[in-house]
């Protein structure tokens, strides 16, 4: 009954209704930091011991397909806050804190959290930022009242230098567990406020370790099974390992989400609060011969020579396993638990999902690319368009220009600035993306590619992107 009645009153919000601020819902956000998207038990992956994850899962709906448009960690949440391309916002690769001291997200960008703020909501961010270093540039110029954490992009993995109340301070312990216990602090403090709290974890970011011992303990002694054991040079001993340390750093989040998720049930905070969990990106172990996500790195005992613009050890990629993320939503009393959402989702659509959640209306003049995903999500949009375009240009050690476009079946992958370094992936026969078939001369074949390039310079077209010229 009181999922019906909630589930009424944000059909009429819809339609043209307005949700009063006393009836807003709370909202966690939780992103995680280089999470891939079989790093989750609910993807059915054996070594993911996540029962925490699995748990919202198992209260929620989880988003299979969900997707970051960039595999790198700056563009990515760009893009998370601003619903544009990283093309749009001069932000195409990581922000490099040395190179470029002045890079960083426009304050002058409309963004969510401050279009909460606005309505009444009391925002924080704990842990990640890594949009900019000036003080122009600090997470309170985009709508957080409250920050604690790292403005660059990496830091300790144990007793960590960190910001609170606008100073460095040292703190003692585990990266993973100061956060969440600032994370807990947040949640007890505001709990008569209504509140939007973003936690950007820092695991599982390298380095992994150390973690606390019942992290690692499944780990130490489990046979490890790996995606590509016959790729041609394989350094398995070492890929074990970091496949090892790699999920133990996943399982130090796992174990941290599950005492703040024991805290909002403790408040009696959880049936008005929205869980989103996400990461910015995701993650290759093994998969095709490469470690790490969007940069990638080879994980082969003799990796193949450099090239003018990619040096040796290097493969910039844009595989399904770095763009896709473990994706769940929460939502006591509307969305139904237990679901499965197969459609193609993306971190662009966040903008006007959370507004949309929150019943909070923005500017229609903005530049919004993402959709507002309530609908679907509730089974009143059955027509949805589930291709999915990326885009990643990498400027510290390679250098390329790589576009992406995929209708779910068939994926392209264009470098405009290597030619020599396009792909094509029939996924549904290839879903590990192991077979380049840009060369392949099937009339079948070539032309999907033609179709999808189209596609592929269409949408470039779209936002003003002009590599390929």
């Amino acid at each position: 009954m009181k999922r019906a009645l909630r589930l009424a009153l944000f059909v009429l919000f819809l339609v043209g209704g307005v949700v009063r601020a006393a009836d807003r819902p709370n909202i966690l956000f939780v992103l995680t930091d280089d999470q891939a998207p079989w790093a989750i038990g609910a993807s059915g992956n054996p070594l993911a011991k996540t029962p925490h994850m699995d748990r919202l899962a198992s209260e929620g709906v989880y988003l299979p397909n969900a997707y970051t448009v960039t595999p790198v960690c700056s563009p990515s949440r760009a893009a998370l806050m601003t619903s544009r391309y990283g093309s749009e916002l001069g932000i195409t690769d990581w922000i490099h804190p040395r190179n470029e001291p002045n890079l960083g997200l426009d304050p002058q960008l409309p963004v969510w959290p401050r279009l909460l703020q606005q309505a009444g909501y009391k925002t924080g961010l704990i842990g990640k930022w890594h949009l900019g270093l000036l003080n122009s540039q600090h997470p309170t110029e985009f709508g957080f009242d409250y920050f604690m954490g790292h403005r660059a992009g990496g830091w300790q993995t144990a007793n960590p230098v960190l910001e609170k109340n606008g100073k460095n301070q040292k703190f003692e312990g585990l990266n993973a567990d100061i956060l969440a216990d600032e994370v807990v602090e947040f949640l007890k403090r505001n709990q008569q406020e209504t509140f939007l709290l973003c936690w950007h974890t820092r695991a599982p970011h390298t380095r992994w370790l150390p973690v606390a011992e019942e992290d690692i303990a499944p780990y130490t002694n489990l046979e490890i099974e790996i995606p590509n054991p016959d790729y041609p040079k394989l350094d398995v001993p070492r890929l074990k390992q970091m496949t090892r340390e790699y999920f133990a750093s996943v399982r130090s989040v796992d174990r941290n989400l599950g005492r703040v998720l024991k805290t909002l049930d403790d408040l009696e905070l959880a049936e008005n609060t929205i869980v989103i969990f996400s990461s910015d990106h995701g993650y290759n172990m093994g998969h095709n011969g490469i470690w790490h996500k969007g940069n990638g790195h080879w994980v082969l005992t003799s990796p193949p020579a450099a090239t003018e613009t990619i040096p040796r050890g290097q493969r910039p990629n844009m595989f399904d396993n770095s763009i896709k993320v473990p994706t769940i939503i929460r939502w006591p009393g509307v969305l139904k638990p237990g679901t499965v959402d197969k459609s193609t989702y993306s971190n662009l659509d966040w903008f006007p999902t959370v507004l949309a959640i929150a019943g909070v209306e923005w500017n229609s003049d903005a530049v919004i690319r993402g959709r507002n995903m309530v609908p679907r999500l509730l089974g009143q949009e059955p027509s949805w368009d589930n291709s999915y375009y990326a885009e990643y240009s990498t400027k510290h050690q390679s250098r390329t220009h790589m576009r992406m476009i995929s209708n779910g079946k068939w994926k392209l992958i264009r470098d405009f600035n290597n030619p020599g370094r396009d792909e094509l992936y029939d996924l549904m026969n290839d879903p590990a993306e192991s077979n380049n078939l840009i060369e392949f001369e099937s009339e079948m074949v070539q032309a999907v590619r033609s179709q999808l390039e189209r596609e592929l310079l269409s949408r470039m077209q779209a936002v003003g992107d002009e590599v390929h010229r």
